[in-house]
């Protein structure tokens, strides 16, 4: 497939896969076990049916939203992802930089081939939050969430679903690991080597972290990887301000649900006590609007920006966010909606709702 070609994400994928070596492909493309997880995080948008509304004038469409009370200009933004320099030079600043020029979230990672700082001085001007991984040395996760404040990122997004890492069998296959160029930056060279054994995973970690988290800092907390209603509502009563339903890219424990099935649930449970986002799956415009409508404020994007990047890094991740906003505004206008506000639940429904006819 050549470039010229290239009008949707699935394009950009094939694209990108062809010309990715086996470590590059390995570690993007794989997921945990036997990879339902991560099968059905795109399987089950495909189960769902949209209900359009017409005779509506939907001449001019509003993709404008808040996060945690900060302007955005689309409810689609950039998920945290480690090393990214595999897919471009300076991958994790590629990544800022284009979800600067749409003026949305990017989420960087504690796993990030740049320093926090770097990432947020190559677009000053957009939303950055950080992707916060809870070592087990508290002193330096401490010192860590410092930087973040003071570096001026908008909140902590604390990944709760990797106590220990998912058996991926093709890592374990090709015995995947990073080249020696490419270090956890924000870590310290004095860590890198116990990262990249263990990956700073916890298994202690527990809501007690939370708290003792919220003692420690100022900014708004998201907790990313929550999947039930029964820890949505630990999570209102510790004081959260938002979830990020995520399953890890189905790299984590196989056989959870896709987000799209987990996200109704945590909207139920949540109500108005916190904001809810999701990622996991989304490929398409009318993805996000199904997403909208089951009650995520916002859509965040992984494995798309990674293909992005390998097509022509911050073009590649630009033409990936572009791709999105134009079919999500187009799936809008095709469904009645001219804002946000118009995409509600009734808009969605089961497949099964059809074939029962």
């Amino acid at each position: 497939m050549s470039g010229n070609s290239i009008v949707c994400i699935k394009d950009l994928e094939q694209y990108a896969l062809d010309r990715m070596g086996r470590n590059e492909r390995g570690y993007s493309s794989n997921g945990a076990g036997e990879c339902q997880t991560l099968l059905e995080n795109e399987a089950a948008f495909k189960r769902l049916r949209l209900r359009p509304r017409f005779l509506r004038d939907v001449s001019a469409r509003d993709l404008s939203t808040t996060l945690l009370g900060r302007a955005v200009d689309m409810p689609i933004g950039v998920s945290p992802m480690g090393a990214l320099g595999l897919f471009a030079p300076n991958g994790d600043l590629c990544a800022a930089r284009a979800a600067a020029r749409f003026k949305t979230c990017m989420i960087s990672s504690t796993s990030s081939n740049s320093t926090l700082e770097d990432v947020m001085t190559s677009s000053p001007e957009g939303l950055k939050w950080f992707q916060l991984q809870i070592r087990p040395d508290r002193e330096l996760t401490k010192t860590m969430v410092q930087r973040v404040e003071r570096a001026g990122y908008r909140a902590l997004v604390v990944t709760v679903d990797a106590s220990y890492v998912g058996r991926r069998y093709q890592e374990l296959r090709y015995r995947f690991k990073l080249p020696p160029h490419l270090k956890p930056l924000n870590l310290g060279q004095n860590v890198v080597q116990d990262h990249v054994k263990n990956r700073g995973h916890d298994p202690a970690l527990s809501w007690k972290d939370v708290a003792w988290l919220r003692s420690i800092c100022s900014l708004p907390i998201i907790l990313k990887g929550i999947l039930t209603a029964e820890d949505t509502r630990l999570a209102v009563q510790h004081g959260v301000d938002g979830i990020l339903v995520s399953n890890h890219g189905g790299r984590q424990l196989d056989g959870v649900p896709a987000t799209i099935e987990a996200l109704p649930e945590i909207v139920q449970a949540a109500g108005d006590k916190l904001e809810v986002y999701m990622d996991g799956g989304v490929r398409t415009g009318t993805d996000v609007l199904k997403a909208l409508a089951l009650g995520a404020r916002a859509v965040f994007v992984g494995r798309p920006v990674i293909w992005g990047l390998c097509y022509d890094g911050e073009e590649g991740a630009t033409k990936v966010l572009s791709i999105l906003k134009e079919e999500l505004s187009l799936a809008m206008a095709l469904s009645g909606c001219t804002r946000l506000a118009d995409i509600v639940p009734s808009m969605v429904v089961r497949t099964s709702q059809y074939s029962r006819m």
